[in-house]
């Protein structure tokens, strides 16, 4: 079944108004979008717990998608109005022909090449023969698909220091690919925690499909353990937060890997945790940073 597409460039003021009305007059989605993206005009919208989010960009790039027949000009014009738009702003129109939207989806997901040994590749691949680990991965509920700069960062750390036998503590398991990759470059054990239950079960899911068992269990019930590397891709609120508990699960001598922190971030961050480690310099990827900690005697 085809569609219509309905395409206008709207100010952060009027988008999110803009973007509910149309769902009220029928549109069966709405996307909206940074009107820069692919410019040096482009930038992200970052939330960090506790902050009140942008909703949206400077300049938004807003598609409605309506069944055939509906009147889209009856339907923006109503939008126009909700929004306080003194005219309805110019605007295209054009068709979208129905596709196989998962093939499509799963279209943008590649493999990844991690590494010369590591590689994360979805289940609709086949596995390459040049990386001897790969690890299966499907996007899904849960975050952590190799993808974002923040992961890549943490396995690279996890390729080339962490040794066989080594504990790890994966904090903020998410999917569980961090912990996954662990067990499957030979730590002795392997325990994955996260606040969410969804995230949990993806991650159980995941080392199942792998083949490898690290423990996964929630953040409020799992036991107290001292691991040799402690690794968090959160987000940089949190792990202010988290400082005396993640470093109170690293033993002494052991490794703290940190991610999920911006550029802008990284120093204030790393002056948090040198009461318990000595703080080696930040690794950076696309505006993001890892921190390495190398934990203190008590």
């Amino acid at each position: 079944m085809p569609w219509i597409a309905a395409e206008l460039i709207l100010s952060a003021q009027v988008a999110a108004v803009f973007a509910d009305a149309l769902l009220e007059q029928g549109a069966v989605s709405v996307d909206l979008a940074d009107a820069n993206t692919g410019t040096v005009q482009e930038r992200a919208i970052y939330q960090e717990p506790g902050e009140r989010a942008a909703v949206a960009w400077g300049e938004n790039r807003l598609v409605g998608l309506f069944a055939i027949g509906t009147d889209v000009k009856q339907a923006l014009d109503y939008a126009a109005s909700a929004s306080g738009l003194g005219q309805l702003p110019s605007y295209r129109t054009y068709r979208v022909e129905d596709q196989d939207w998962v093939r499509l989806t799963q279209a943008q997901f590649e493999p990844i090449p991690v590494s010369d040994r590591i590689s994360i590749v979805p289940t609709w691949h086949v596995a390459s023969s040049q990386t001897p680990i790969t690890i299966v991965m499907d996007p899904g509920l849960a975050f952590g698909t190799g993808s974002h700069p923040t992961t890549r960062l943490c396995l690279d750390w996890l390729d080339r220091f962490l040794q066989p036998g080594q504990t790890v503590i994966d904090y903020g398991c998410g999917s569980g690919i961090l912990a996954i990759t662990a067990a499957k470059l030979g730590a002795a054990d392997v325990l994955g925690v996260d606040i969410d239950a969804q995230a949990l079960q993806a991650s159980r899911y995941n080392a199942e499909q792998n083949g490898v068992q690290p423990r996964f269990l929630d953040v409020d019930t799992h036991a107290i353990e001292v691991a040799d590397v402690v690794i968090a891709n959160i987000l940089s609120g949190p792990l202010k937060v988290l400082a005396p508990l993640l470093s109170g699960l690293t033993r002494s001598g052991g490794r703290l890997v940190l991610s999920g922190i911006l550029e802008t971030q990284a120093d204030e961050l790393m002056e948090t945790y040198r009461d318990w480690f000595e703080m080696l310099p930040p690794v950076t990827r696309e505006g993001w940073v890892r921190l390495d900690g190398i934990r203190l005697s008590d």
